[in-house]
């Protein structure tokens, strides 16, 4: 479980970085993570409109960009699904 965190974190910044701020994702980041890492889990991954709809599902503050603690609750959601803990 150590190794999945620290891969996590790592894809997050790594993401995040790319518009100099590695603390929070941009949509377009977002969306390049999404779409390049989590193309199974995410129902129409390469869709924009489906982007900007989970991304604003998740941005708590409403400030268009997810921080890092926003952004887990997708990988909670995701893992709970994977794993039949909801439906």
């Amino acid at each position: 479980m150590e190794a999945a965190i620290t891969t996590l974190v790592t894809q997050f910044k790594t993401y995040a970085g790319k518009d100099g701020s590695s603390s929070t994702l941009s949509r377009d980041e977002f969306h390049n993570l999404v779409t390049s890492q989590l193309p199974n889990y995410v129902k129409n991954a390469s869709d924009p409109k489906t982007i900007d709809q989970l991304m604003g599902s998740l941005d708590e503050n409403n400030d268009g960009e997810l921080t890092f603690c926003e952004f887990w609750q997708l990988i909670g959601k995701l893992a709970s699904k994977e794993g039949g803990f909801c439906s």
